[in-house]
């Protein structure tokens, strides 16, 4: 079985324990991506938001051919729960959006199947989307390694991740 992980943000740089082939490829599902979530260590991370304007992602081919074995390895990496990690297959039936899109792109690309992180909104915004303003602001107030480690994440996304909120991050904090 031919696995699918995909990938818009430090997945893709850093990698670390996921049993990807470490080749990551520019033409991935064109999914709602932005930067509304505010990690535990306080970066601003990318997230699929379904508010956001739509973006070409990446992926790379799992090592594992076992759905189970690639969620395992993502979970791993991710340090996240396995509700956090989603998942689809070609003969998947598909009610939202995001896995009817993923499931043509499984289809063109002659792929089984498709992982990836589905983390949402986090308690630091009461799980609501924050506006543009609210992440400027919160940007602005870091300090220290919080500081470095959120600008390091946003300099080292993907270029192709072009959003919105990263546009106004990179004008208003210098982070090109």
């Amino acid at each position: 079985m031919k696995i699918a992980c995909i990938g818009w943000g430090s997945l893709i740089w850093k990698p670390e324990s996921l049993a990807c082939q470490n080749k990551w490829f520019e033409d991935g599902p064109i999914l709602p991506i932005e930067f509304t979530r505010i990690s535990s260590n306080n970066r601003v991370t990318l997230i699929i938001d379904e508010n956001s304007a739509p973006v070409r992602t990446l992926w790379s081919l799992m090592i594992p051919s076992n759905i189970d074995d690639c969620i395992e390895s993502l979970e791993k990496r991710e340090g996240t729960t396995k509700e956090n990690i989603h998942f689809t297959t070609t003969n998947s039936n598909c009610e939202k959006d995001i896995k009817i899109t993923i499931n043509k792109w499984l289809t063109e690309k002659n792929i089984d199947a498709a992982i990836w992180t589905g983390l949402s909104f986090s308690r630091k915004t009461n799980n609501k989307r924050p506006t543009l303003f609210e992440i400027i602001n919160h940007l602005e107030q870091l300090t220290g390694n919080e500081r470095i480690f959120a600008e390091e994440y946003i300099r080292n996304a993907p270029r192709q991740i072009d959003t919105e909120y990263r546009r106004e991050i990179e004008n208003k904090m210098g982070w090109k």
